[in-house]
């Protein structure tokens, strides 16, 4: 029992001792005023969208992203149609895009989709001469004011610039909110004061500007791990390349509403973890020592919180079966152990989910009593990447697209309250 508890103990205080700068970045973003960025130059930019079997949710994508508060002649909008077996491509042109059709079997997913396309569209996109591309999921919409606001912090030298994520479909149910509050939080208590602090943001997944230096430099787009966003964002931080967060651009995407295709999802990212940290880790810890912060945090988001829990549980699972096994007048102190841990990790997420439910609320679209609800859910959805991180390490892991059906434009997002 004491060597279960030492270990416990041991793990609570490397666990607090890695992310206790994350407290401090939360005490950033409540009490430090929000950087106000002027443009002196209206850009020009072009929206690119990958998307396979997407043409229930593509149309209202492509509407948004035309319907900006910007110059119309200052924006481009290409679908990179992608081994589609629907009418993507027929609704993309639909609506306004130029669309690119692409179809490989063998170079499957976002990663690869991007790079085709910066290659095979390479005469256009000279031709027009654009500074940034803005890389899209289908299912996004785009707030009015969405390209205003990311042209204020581009024009001010970044050359990679994420933004605000939403939701299109929070108050669905737990799980659709579980997915929503993460990246809420990983918007207000990580972007934001990274931004504040002048140190690199990271790019999540979609909604995100990268320069025409960027893609001329790298040659188009390299990174094809299973997240692929993840591993672009520390390739990046490893070259210096600053990275921005726009506070005020906000776009929304459809979570996943049932809890097997959330799996799925989140499978692949935590795959994606572990595949960035073969590939990175090391350089990550070398700079990390050599005094690099941006480095450390980088680190600290690609190795996964949630695996060293994982590690805690199986340890504690297997003390509890030995227990079992030899019948040890110990077992209540192992129960109670293991109970006790859960217990610890399920108010750590309650508090994230609550202090970030609470100061985003006017930016949640759904009931009060909903809000109040997925507050005590969201632990137990964060507690369901225990067993997707231990499948992740020995499971193979592939891509495979994410089903989109909800159609909402941001008036109708808005009502949902």
């Amino acid at each position: 029992m004491k060597v279960i508890f030492i270990i416990n103990l041991l793990i609570s205080v490397i666990f607090t001792i890695c992310y206790a700068y994350q407290f401090f970045y939360l005490v950033v973003a409540l009490f430090k005023k929000q950087k106000k960025f002027v443009a002196k130059t209206e850009h020009k930019y072009a929206f690119v969208i990958p998307a396979r079997d997407e043409s229930i949710v593509v149309g209202e994508l492509v509407l948004s992203a035309l319907a900006q508060n910007y110059p119309s002649e200052k924006i481009g909008v290409y679908v990179i149609a992608d081994n589609c077996t629907d009418n993507t491509a027929e609704a993309a042109r639909k609506a306004g895009a130029t669309v690119y059709e692409r179809n490989d079997n063998l170079k499957v997913g976002k990663g690869f989709a991007l790079d085709w396309f910066f290659e095979t569209a390479s005469d256009k996109l000279n031709e027009e001469d654009y500074d940034g591309f803005i890389i899209l999921d289908a299912d996004n919409v785009l707030d009015k004011d969405y390209l205003l606001e990311m042209n204020k912090v581009f024009d001010n030298g970044y050359d990679i610039v994420t933004s605000y994520r939403n939701s299109k479909n929070y108050g669905t149910n737990w799980v659709s909110a579980g997915n929503a509050l993460y990246f809420l939080r990983d918007a207000k208590y990580m972007n934001y004061p990274r931004m504040l602090l002048n140190t690199p943001c990271a790019v999540t997944g979609t909604g995100f500007l990268i320069s025409k230096k960027i893609v001329e430099t790298e040659g188009g787009w390299r990174c094809h791990l299973l997240s692929e966003d993840t591993e672009f964002t520390v390739s990046e931080v490893l070259k210096g390349v600053k990275i921005g967060y726009a506070n005020d651009a906000v776009f929304y995407d459809e979570q996943p509403t049932e809890l097997k295709q959330s799996f799925i999802q989140r499978m692949r990212w935590v795959r994606g973890y572990y595949q960035i940290l073969a590939k990175y880790g090391g350089t990550l810890l070398k700079r990390t020592f050599k005094g690099s912060f941006a480095c450390f945090d980088m680190f600290m988001s690609v190795a996964p919180a949630i695996l060293m829990m994982v590690i805690g549980l199986i340890f504690n699972i297997f003390a509890l079966i030995f227990a079992a096994v030899i019948r040890s007048p110990e077992m209540p102190g192992v129960l109670f152990s293991l109970g006790f841990t859960l217990f610890n990790v399920y108010w750590i997420f309650f508090f994230m989910g609550g202090v970030t439910a609470i100061t985003e609320r006017k930016r949640i679209y759904t009931s009060r009593a909903k809000k109040i609800l997925y507050v005590f859910t969201f632990p137990l959805y964060m507690l369901t990447y225990l067993p997707i991180a231990f499948v992740a390490m020995v499971k193979d892991v592939k891509w495979v697209p994410t089903s989109h059906r909800v159609v909402k434009d941001v008036d109708s997002i808005k009502k949902d309250e």
